[in-house]
C-alpha cells in the first residue's frame, strides 16, 4: 500500500486519531496513539518511545526505538475515527531491532523464501471464554455446551458482535460458535501468509477483549481457567507453497501427503517438546496438556486422532496441510510461528522421516507400551518446557540470542513465582498435617 493511499483514506474517513500497534516478547499487544496531524511523522518512520519499558527490549542505557509502520496493515475504524497500522520496531539508526517478535517470524519466513517456497500459510483456532462478574467472582457466562443454542448459549449476539468487528478489520470470518466447555467460544476466520496470520491474531485478541468489556463480560485466553473443562487451544493449520501449488500434496502419494509434507511433519515433532516453551509458555498451559480433553499430550501424528501433535484434515489438493494442535492462544503468535515454519523446515533441509502414523487413542496406552514404541509426551509443566529450551541450540538460533534469552528468563522467573506461592489446593490439603 502506498503512503499517498493512506494519506486519502485517512483524509476521506475524517479520521481523528492513528494507532501504532507492536507486540513484546511474551506476546502482549502495546500500542501508541498519535493525533491525525502527526499522520506525515508517522508515515515518514519518525515515532519514537521508550524501549526500556517494553518486557524483553532494551536497557534503560539504550532505551530510544523506533516504531515503522507495515504500511500494508492499514485498517480504519470508521465508527471511532481511527486508523491504526502493524509496526515493526527499528534502532534508531534505521536497523530493524533484533528483539522484536514480529521479526523473528520474518526472519523465518524468509528462510522458507531462500529454500524456494513461495508462501508459508497458516488458519489458527485461537479458542476463549467469556465470564461475568458476581461480586468479585468470575464465572462462565453461560451453560453451553459444543454447538449449543439459545438459551443455553446467551453469547449468540455478542460473537456476531465481534465477528462484524472482525470483518471490519479484513478478516473474513468462516464460522462462528459455542464450544465444548461452558462458557467457551469460538471464532474461526480464513487462513492467510504466515505474518498476516499472526498480526491477525493480536487484533482478534484485542477485539475480543474490547467488546467482552464493553458488554459486561470478562475476556480470557488463558488456557485452562475451569478445572474439569477443555481448555482453550489455537491449533494452526498450516502448508507451504511452491511454483507448482501447495507443496503439502501429492496425488500419488497412498494418503495425499508430498515427502515436503512429512518431512515437515518430522521436523515439528522432533523440535516438539523444546517448542512447547514457546508455543505453551505458560504455567497454566500445561493443566490444558493433559489426557481427557482432547487436548494433545504425545508426540505423534495421525490423519484424523485427535489425542497426537499433528493431525492432517481430510482435505488435499490445495487444501492439504497440517493441523498442529498443542499450541493454545497465550502464546506470542510471532514467536509460535517462527519455531513451528523453522522445525518444519530443518525437517525438510535434514531430510527427516517421521514416525509411524498413530490412529488409536493414545490416551488409552499404557506408559509401557508407549516407550516401547518410542512416543514421546509433550512436558508436563512449564518447568520441564524451559528446560527444554535452555538446552536448545536450534531455538536459540529461531529465536536469536536477544529473544531467546529474554524469554528464558522471563518463563524461568515465571516459574519461580508459581512454585514458591501457597495454593488453596495445599491448604486444603495439607494444612491438618
Amino acid at each position: 500500500m502506498k503512503k499517498e493511499t493512506i494519506l486519502n483514506s485517512a483524509k476521506e474517513h475524517s479520521l481523528e486519531f492513528v494507532q501504532l500497534f507492536f507486540t513484546d516478547v511474551e506476546g502482549v499487544f502495546k500500542h501508541l496513539e498519535l493525533p491525525i496531524t502527526q499522520i506525515e511523522k508517522i508515515l515518514n518512520n519518525e515515532t519514537m518511545f521508550d524501549g526500556s519499558s517494553i518486557n524483553g527490549f532494551t536497557k534503560i542505557e539504550a532505551s530510544d526505538m523506533m516504531l515503522f509502520p507495515d504500511l500494508n496493515t492499514w485498517k480504519v475504524d470508521t465508527n471511532e475515527k481511527v486508523g491504526l497500522f502493524i509496526c515493526d520496531v527499528y534502532y534508531p539508526n534505521g536497523t530493524p531491532f533484533e528483539g522484536d517478535p514480529r521479526n523473528v517470524l520474518k526472519r523465518a519466513i524468509e528462510k522458507a523464501t531462500d529454500k524456494g517456497f513461495t508462501s508459508f500459510n497458516v488458519g489458527p483456532e485461537p479458542e476463549f471464554f467469556l465470564f461475568k462478574k458476581e461480586g468479585n467472582q468470575l464465572v462462565p457466562n453461560d451453560n453451553g455446551g459444543y454447538f449449543d443454542v439459545a438459551p443455553l448459549d446467551k453469547t449468540v449476539t455478542i460473537r456476531r458482535e465481534i465477528t462484524k468487528a472482525l470483518q471490519a478489520l479484513g478478516l473474513e470470518v468462516e464460522a462462528l460458535h459455542h464450544e465444548v466447555a461452558i462458557g467457551q467460544h469460538e471464532i474461526d476466520w480464513k487462513y492467510a501468509p504466515g505474518l498476516q496470520t499472526a498480526d491477525n491474531i493480536q487484533l482478534f485478541k484485542y477485539t475480543v477483549k474490547t467488546i467482552a468489556e464493553k458488554n459486561g463480560l470478562v475476556a480470557t485466553f488463558m488456557p485452562k481457567p475451569i478445572f474439569g473443562e477443555n481448555g482453550s487451544g489455537m491449533h494452526c493449520h498450516m502448508s507451504l507453497g511452491n511454483d507448482n501449488g501447495n507443496a503439502f500434496y501429492d496425488q500419488h502419494d497412498s494418503i495425499g501427503l508430498s515427502e515436503t509434507a512429512r518431512q515437515f511433519i518430522a521436523g515439528v515433532l522432533t523440535h516438539a517438546r523444546a517448542n512447547a516453551s514457546v508455543t505453551n509458555p505458560t504455567v497454566n498451559s500445561y493443566k490444558r496438556l493433559v489426557p481427557g480433553y482432547e487436548a494433545p499430550v504425545y508426540v505423534a501424528w495421525s490423519q484424523s486422532n485427535r489425542t497426537c501433535t499433528i493431525r492432517i484434515p481430510a482435505a488435499r489438493g490445495a487444501g492439504t496441510r497440517i493441523e498442529v494442535r498443542n499450541p493454545d492462544p497465550s502464546a506470542n503468535p510471532y514467536l509460535a510461528l517462527a519455531v513451528l515454519l523453522s522445525a518444519g523446515l530443518d525437517g525438510i533441509e535434514r531430510k527427516l522421516t517421521p514416525p509411524v502414523e498413530r490412529s488409536e487413542n493414545l490416551y488409552l496406552m499404557d506408559d509401557v507400551t508407549r516407550k516401547a514404541e518410542g512416543i514421546e509426551t509433550l512436558p508436563g509443566s512449564l518447568l520441564e518446557a524451559v528446560t527444554e529450551l535452555e538446552n536448545s541450540e536450534f531455538l536459540q538460533q529461531v529465536l536469536g540470542k536477544h529473544v531467546f534469552y529474554s524469554f528464558l528468563q522471563n518463563k524461568k522467573e515465571e516459574w519461580d513465582a508459581y512454585r514458591l506461592r501457597v495454593s488453596e489446593w495445599e491448604k486444603e490439603t495439607y494444612l491438618n498435617c
